[in-house]
């Protein structure tokens, strides 16, 4: 009789903890679901699913911090459902794309990747910022913005504040290019490829790397969509230099040595890159595409969401105005030297 009733109680037990889960996953679904139609609503690329989901999270904070249930879904979601949602985002690019791109993007990406590092850096020092802020400001402008962010910040252990910070630190700027570089670049007399090599490099979140490109011409466009998605292959190598880079900080000295490689992998990354192949086969019908692809922008707002129920607005507020001040300095000075570079790259290859 005693071990049915312990049987009962550990039934119960299990029964609890499933329904806490199922409450913060409900819940972040939820609102993904909700930032998508409002996403779909709005004009093109003022305002993507995820970035959304991560506001409207943070302003249910207040009441998720003051009822229980949520914590044990929510931070499955931020975890397990950010991991799937990386992972299938590879539907979005295949190999063959790298090479459409081809010689002059991959050149451009690499000026445009140490300035965004490189001023980072500075930043860091001038400004005092943590290192992992730092790194999440600067892979958000190198990289592909909310994606990347959301890839680097459970790697290095960044806090979900920071992770909230940076995604939102691009997001005025995002909306500036979309507004403003069409128009600049008419006023400079691009060329389509000019132009679309440009805003591949310079602009952070794809949504709006697609309005800016497809506002000059459908040619500038299409280049600027490859090279965008070129630009997403590089958070493997710079997600494994950072895992490094945290191992050796927070390792103590006398242990730095005998880091793992094995433990500091990010091995969801393989993931990513199996998706890449299965896309490169091109044996995947455009509808298995869509959906995949649909999917993993549904879960990567989940998990934004679920990041943005863990963060407060005050918690945003009490990190100061200088890392944004880093932020736009970092990403104008993309800006600037990728306008440069993508001149004399055509140029000198031509």
């Amino acid at each position: 009789m005693e071990m049915k009733n312990s049987e009962q109680g550990d039934v119960k037990v299990n029964m609890t903890d499933a329904n806490k889960n199922f409450r913060g996953i409900v819940l972040s679904a939820g609102i993904a679901t909700v930032a998508y139609v409002v996403s779909a609503i709005l004009p093109s690329g003022i305002l993507g699913g995820t970035l959304i989901a991560l506001l409207l999270g943070m302003l249910l904070n207040p009441f998720v911090a003051r009822t229980d249930g949520y914590d044990n879904g929510i931070n499955w979601t931020a975890k397990k459902v950010l991991r799937a949602g990386i992972i299938l985002a590879g539907i979005t690019l295949s190999f063959s794309q790298v090479i459409e791109a081809g010689k002059y993007a991959l050149v451009l990406m690499m000026f445009t990747l140490l300035t965004a590092f490189g001023v980072g850096y500075i930043c860091k020092k001038v400004f005092k910022i943590n290192w992992k802020l730092a790194s999440l400001l600067s892979i958000s402008t190198a990289i592909c913005g909310g994606t990347a962010v959301a890839t680097l910040g459970p790697t290095i252990h960044a806090k979900n504040r920071d992770i909230a910070y940076a995604i939102s630190a691009t997001f005025i700027f995002d909306m500036l290019t979309v507004i403003a570089f069409p128009w600049i670049g008419q006023m400079l007399g691009l060329s389509d490829t000019a132009y679309g090599l440009w805003i591949g490099t310079a602009v952070n979140d794809t949504s709006s790397v697609v309005a800016a490109g497809y506002a000059f011409s459908e040619a500038a466009g299409v280049l600027a969509t490859v090279v965008k998605l070129t630009r997403t292959l590089f958070i493997v190598p710079i997600v494994l230099i950072f895992s490094w880079i945290y191992a050796k900080k927070e390792t103590p000295s006398q242990a730095a040595e005998k880091v793992s490689v094995r433990k500091i992998f990010p091995w969801f990354i393989m993931g990513f890159l199996a998706v890449v192949g299965i896309r490169s086969t091109g044996m995947l019908p455009d509808s298995t595409i869509a959906v995949i692809s649909f999917l993993s922008k549904f879960f990567l707002s989940m998990a934004l969401a679920a990041i943005g129920l863990k963060t407060s607005f005050k918690e945003i507020a009490g990190v100061g105005i200088k890392p944004m001040v880093a932020g736009v300095i970092i990403d104008v000075s993309v800006v600037i030297v990728s306008l440069f570079a993508q001149a004399g790259i055509l140029r000198y290859m031509n």
